[in-house]
This record gives C-alpha cells, structure tokens and sequence, in this order.
C-alpha cells in the first residue's frame, strides 16, 4: 500500500514540476534577444573554437603534424564558410539606406494616405476601400 502511496506522490510531484510554468504564468519569448546567438553566429563560433584548440593540441604535443595539418585544412575551410555564411546572413538584414527609404515611404504614406474610422489601417491615396478590414473609406479621415 505505501508503494502506491508513494508512486502517487512521485507523479503527483512529476506533474506540479511540469505545470510550475504555467500556473505561475511564465511565458517563453517568441523574440530573439539582442545578445542570444543565431544560428550562422553559432557555426562560425564552433568553427573558430574548433581551430583553437586544434593549434593548443598540436602546440601540446597530443597531435602529430600529419593529423594536425590535416584537421587544420578541414577547420580552416570549415571556418571560412561560417565566416562567409554569417556575412551573409547579416547582408539579408538590409541596409540602413533601405530602412531608411521603407520609413520615408511609410510616412509619405501616412501624409497622403486615408485612415480608415474602423481599424486605423492607413490606406494608400486614392483608394476607396480599408485594405485591411474592407469597410468603405468614404468616412475616412485624411492623414
């Protein structure tokens, strides 16, 4: 009896574990934080640790010149391509010239632009009908 007790207590603990988060309310972002590593950050960051610590072998005596030549040329292009990739990755992200022009376009847009009275959406000049929620602009305000 008192191994049924205590299986009942063991799941019991088990599932309070478990649902801790969610009964206190704690939520995981869905952002990535400023200092939180991508993925092309992360390879090239493997890949350069890599190569260190095939030269502190190599300097240590625990590897041969063979094999260490060897893993050198493999990490070294190993490495390049992280390197490349993450240049890359950060090249996606568009410049500053672009953000620049999007913001000046938004905001010409906001000037000239009607607002639709249901939603708030702004609305390119000239149209007649909220992109967003569909109603008619015809009580829209300009701006």
């Amino acid at each position: 009896m008192t191994l049924y007790v205590g299986v009942a207590l063991v799941a019991a603990a088990v599932v309070l574990f478990i649902l801790q988060p969610v009964v206190k309310g704690i939520h995981a972002s869905l952002e990535r934080d400023d200092d939180e590593l991508t993925e092309t950050e992360a390879r090239k960051r493997v890949a350069l640790l890599a190569l260190r610590d095939v030269e502190y072998d190599f300097l240590s005596g625990k590897l041969d010149e063979q094999d260490y030549r060897s893993l050198k040329s493999e990490l070294t292009a190993e490495a390049l391509a992280a390197l490349e990739a993450d240049d890359a990755s950060r090249a996606d992200h568009g410049s500053d010239q672009e953000i620049e022009a999007e913001i000046a376009r938004l905001r010409t847009g906001l000037k000239v632009g009607a607002r639709c009275l249901s939603c708030g959406y702004t609305n390119a000049h000239g149209s007649r009908f909220c992109s967003a929620c569909g109603h008619a602009l015809t009580d829209a305000v300009a701006g």
